[in-house]
């Protein structure tokens, strides 16, 4: 068999098999590209641990994170060769991932997000834009899952959302009546004119009637927030992380906040306790005594 056609194989198992999404096989489908250029012809089969420790010096300017995603969708897709009898020895046993440093995610205080929602509305893209950010932050959803929202997604009677999450797990994610007051206010009186004659089974369209993209939500974010003096670096998933930290802060569950954001481990959850503890501490630094030097 060709490169190619192991990579096929795998390909249509993740498809098929594992239910990934289409976003992700494309990721996955551009890893398994990278990999082919560095092979440089070489078969699969010649392969050993030599080659996988070379393929890591080869991702060597890459972020960390970026390294261990592309040695994982490697090791995966070498295990897939191994349990289909394809291959028999595995190149990738042994392989440590790169170790990756903790950075905890940038979100926004009640201060900014108020800041951040309180948009100036004269047209149809401001009203389409504060429909997007209320129901963002109402949800905590993804960007990805935000602008895939169809019409048959949106129970507006009971105010929630049926949203298909990653590896296709469908969920449901509440909103809140303001979210509702502004998606409302979008749907009926301004959507219409901004579809120029077309139809769409999308929410949200952009300027030639067609479903907005991501780069041009986030385009259009970041305009926002600089007009709104928000001077942190934001991006969509910014609005994820602050919906996730406030409800934390407000007394949400932890495993309750793992089903609204449809997180698949609790561990991934836990990471808005260290913001929730690191906001704690430099609250108490205002503390009058908190600074003040001991006495003896």
């Amino acid at each position: 068999m060709t490169n190619q056609e192991y990579y096929n194989k795998y390909l249509d198992y993740l498809k098929y098999e594992r239910k990934f999404s289409e976003n992700t096989l494309l990721s996955y489908e551009d890893n398994l590209k990278r990999f082919e250029i560095f092979l440089n012809g070489k078969n699969i089969k010649e392969l050993t641990n030599k080659d996988i420790e070379a393929y890591l010096v080869f991702n060597d300017q890459m972020a960390e994170k970026s390294r261990a995603h592309y040695l994982t969708v490697i090791k995966m897709f070498f295990q897939f060769l191994v349990n289909e009898d394809l291959l028999n020895i595995n190149p990738c046993e042994n392989i440590a991932s790169p170790k990756i440093t903790k950075k905890l995610p940038t979100f926004l205080t009640e201060e900014e997000i108020n800041k951040l929602l309180d948009l100036k509305l004269e047209n149809d893209f401001d009203y389409r834009n504060k429909a997007m950010l209320e129901l963002l932050y109402a949800t905590g959803l993804r960007v990805s899952e935000l602008i895939d929202l169809k019409f048959n997604n949106v129970d507006l009677e009971n105010n929630f959302l049926r949203v298909m999450g990653k590896g296709s797990k469908e969920r449901i994610s509440p909103f809140n009546e303001v979210a509702k007051k502004y998606l409302c206010l979008y749907l009926n009186e301004h959507r219409n004119l901004m579809l120029k004659n077309k139809d769409s089974e999308y929410l949200f369209i952009n300027n030639h009637g067609d479903k907005i993209t991501r780069q041009g939500f986030f385009k259009n974010l970041k305009k926002l927030a600089k007009e709104q003096g928000i001077t942190k670096e934001i991006s969509p998933h910014t609005l994820r992380h602050s919906y996730a930290t406030h409800l934390l802060h407000h007394g949400a569950d932890l495993r309750i906040i793992q089903e609204l954001l449809g997180h698949s481990d609790i561990s991934t959850t836990e990471i808005y306790t260290h913001l929730l503890n690191d906001q704690i501490k430099n609250e108490y630094h205002k503390h009058p005594r908190a600074t003040k030097k001991r006495e003896y």
